[in-house]
């Protein structure tokens, strides 16, 4: 008794309590968008059959899994974590062969009675450990290049294989973990690359080709021009400004077009160029060519339009509880899942929303506070993957829904259906309090 007692003293209480409020809210949001007002609301929510039942359960499922955890051993995440990220990269190629097609993404892998495992959701815990196992080992030094290649190997092989499974928006989510290297020591340089490229591709989307090609060539000019007495000491300097002028013109011109006409399908180009106010020729990409004899579709940014209606129709303080026109009326497809903030918004409106998001930003905070006050490398760095991968899911799941974002079909964490998604984030955040509860020790 005295041992079981030492296990789980210091386990965050403030954190279960946001965790509970939010599978809670989840719980309502599905709720509130399946049910009819026919028959008793209680028996339906314990029959099984309805997604809100079917979440009731995975939640008590993951209730048992976080005690679970909790009454572990916080030296069996470090003593597992490469095993575990083996297991987790295996289980996603396995998908190639035994997995199940839903929605064009063969990332699922049945498990009986109606539940489906996906790994790539699951992946990210193992990515989290793996990572943070790496970056505490005292041989790493991630001041060289070496060390950061490798963190990058391990955080990217992941998505790589996500997009193969033709699951672009979790591979998304797996550069959320570059936010941590950062935090562990890597150059900001890697970081204004990765934001100039996407302000590059950006800027292919709403400037016309040639007036693009020229205005990169005006400043690369003007570049030449201000450092000019620096270049005639060293040449190497224009050399790179020349350089990075070829690479971002090659990008805009040949790069951008054939990612969105050979590798994205053209429903996800069409979702890429509508989020900035632009239309997509389907007939340029490749890919929808050989299957041009499909039957009529609604239009590529549909989702989104319905889904900003929906919220917009909340007003400032919604219409109510079971009173959501759009929401209640499946105008909003994938209610229940990726746009399930939908049916927030239009029962509670604005203030329902604020409110909402006070919740998220609350967690985000105390997770932000629980990492900062850990010895251990490993726990720091296992605390911010946590915090990034919220982070990630929250802001990308929110700007799609409310169109300043492509939809590419990402979860709201806790809120959104399905067993996998709960199961992934009750995981990530069980597996924090528990190595929170142990941060006197320095576990590698």
């Amino acid at each position: 008794m005295n041992k079981q007692k030492n296990i789980s003293h210091g386990v965050d209480i403030t954190v279960i309590w946001l965790y509970a409020i939010l599978v809670t809210i989840g719980l309502v949001c599905i709720f509130m968008v399946e049910y009819r007002g026919t028959g008793d609301w209680l028996s339906t929510f314990l029959n099984g059959k309805s997604s809100y039942s079917k979440q009731l359960y995975f939640a008590g499922f993951c209730t048992f899994i976080a005690t679970f955890i909790i009454l572990t051993d916080s030296k069996i995440f470090t003593a597992f974590a490469n095993l575990l990220y083996a297991f987790g990269i295996l289980l996603m190629i396995a998908t190639f062969v035994i997995g199940k097609n839903i929605n064009g993404s063969k990332s699922w892998i049945p498990m009986g009675g109606g539940f489906n495992l996906q790994p790539v959701e699951i992946c990210k815990i193992f990515t989290a450990l793996a990572l943070a196992k790496f970056l505490s080992r005292q041989e790493t030094d991630f001041t060289k290049f070496k060390s950061q290649a490798i963190a990058a190997i391990i955080t990217l092989l992941p998505a790589v294989i996500s997009v193969l499974q033709h699951e672009s928006g979790m591979a998304l989510v797996y550069f959320s973990f570059f936010l941590v290297m950062f935090r562990e020591g890597l150059s900001p340089i890697v970081l204004i690359i990765g934001f100039s490229f996407v302000a590059l591709i950006i800027s292919t989307l709403l400037v016309e080709p040639d007036t693009l090609a020229i205005l990169l060539t005006a400043i690369a000019i003007l570049f030449i021009y201000l450092y000019r007495k620096l270049i005639k000491k060293k040449k190497g300097l224009l050399y790179l400004i020349l350089f990075i002028w070829f690479t971002c013109v090659g990008i805009q011109r040949f790069a951008v077009p054939f990612i969105f006409n050979n590798v994205l399908e053209c429903y996800q180009s069409a979702r890429v160029y509508s989020a900035f106010g632009k239309d997509y020729d389907c007939g340029d990409n490749k890919r929808s060519a050989k299957k041009s004899s499909k039957a009529p579709r609604k239009p590529d940014d549909y989702n989104v339009r319905q889904s900003k209606i929906a919220i917009g129709s909340g007003g400032f303080l919604g219409q109510g509880f079971l009173k959501g026109t759009q929401t209640r009326g499946k105008y909003v497809p994938e209610q229940r899942t990726d746009f399930i903030f939908t049916s927030l918004g239009e029962a509670f409106g604005f203030v329902g929303c604020f409110a909402f998001l006070l919740v998220y930003l609350f967690l985000l905070f105390r997770l932000i506070h629980i990492a900062e006050r850990q010895r251990s490398t490993f726990s720091r760095v296992y605390a911010y993957s946590v915090v990034s991968i919220l982070f990630f899911h929250i802001a990308f799941n929110i700007c799609m829904t409310i169109g300043l974002f492509p939809s590419p079909g990402i979860t709201l964490p806790f809120i959104s259906y399905g067993g996998s998604s709960l199961l992934s984030f009750t995981i990530l955040i069980f597996i924090l309090l528990r190595l929170d509860a142990d941060r006197q020790m320095v576990l590698r």
